[in-house]
């Protein structure tokens, strides 16, 4: 492991990415070029004492945290895999693993939308990264990997994971869910994560194999939505999607009418936060 490379790495990209490019104010009396080590280390979810450790080159991180720091220093794919490299992780071969690299585009949209509920996914909705705002709106995703990481996965197997949308909605959901997955999969080709999640998922729920024969084909791009907020109750929301250009991963991000009740509880949602939210 090339620890004293990898440290002068970081920093050089840390020195390139302006405040504001992340969504961090300028400020005047600013005195280094680019990132402060502590901004850094916020952004990727660590502390500044571990990532200061990192640039003095006495730290050797975890293919999550390279993945952390990829993401919070807007790496393009080669600066990603270069990373990975000097740390001797292997580099994550899919767009879709749990140390996925977030498209830079979707990534720099992300920032900017500070005010409204939005996250990034893959195409078998697992969520990469969100904002506070959608953390609070649906819920930080669980701690697991491969696939359970899936909400299809989750949603077809584990009743609680129903508990966001309104019982006589769940029909429409897994009918969207089922035909957005058959696009999907006949756009990935002779894919093996996505054949084992529908093969997982054809033995395990009797409504998904019902589902899966009726071929209907749908990518899920919008939608409206009444999510069930265990403290402001039911939220109608639009969501929209943006998607990557390979298609792997998509930008959702929520929206209600200004005026409306929806609008007005997501201005509530930015206040309460996720005080009262659990991983679901």
């Amino acid at each position: 492991m090339n620890l004293p490379e990898l440290a002068a790495f970081l920093k050089s990209r840390r020195d390139r990415i302006r405040p504001a490019d992340v969504g961090l104010p300028t400020g005047p009396r600013r005195r280094v070029p680019g990132l402060r080590r502590e901004e850094v280390a916020q952004l990727a979810g660590l502390s500044a004492d571990y990532y200061t450790e990192l640039e003095r080159g006495s730290a050797q991180p975890s293919a999550q945290v390279l993945a952390a720091l990829a993401r919070a220093l807007r790496l393009d794919g080669d600066q990603r895999d270069h990373l990975f490299h000097l740390a001797e992780r292997p580099v994550p071969p899919a767009a879709h693993s749990p140390t996925a690299h977030v498209q830079p585009a979707l990534l720099g949209l992300l920032d900017r939308l500070t005010t409204t509920p939005a996250q990034v996914i893959t195409d078998l909705h697992e969520i990469l990264v969100q904002n506070a705002l959608a953390a609070a709106l649906v819920g930080r995703p669980p701690a697991v990997r491969g696939t359970a990481a899936s909400f299809v996965y989750r949603w077809f197997t584990d009743p609680g994971a129903r508990a966001i949308y309104p019982p006589d909605e769940h029909p429409h959901h897994s009918r969207v869910f089922v035909a957005d997955l058959q696009a999907v999969a006949a756009r990935r080709g002779r894919d093996t994560e996505v054949a084992g999640l529908v093969a997982v998922l054809r033995r395990r729920s009797e409504e998904f194999a019902a589902l899966w024969e009726t071929r209907d084909v749908a990518l899920r791009r919008n939608d409206h939505k009444r999510i069930v907020h265990p403290a402001l109750g039911v939220i109608e929301l639009d969501c929209h999607s943006l998607f990557s250009e390979d298609g792997r991963q998509r930008l959702l991000w929520f929206t209600a009418p200004p005026g409306t009740q929806g609008a007005a509880q997501l201005e509530l949602l930015s206040v309460i936060g996720t005080q009262d939210m659990a991983s679901r």
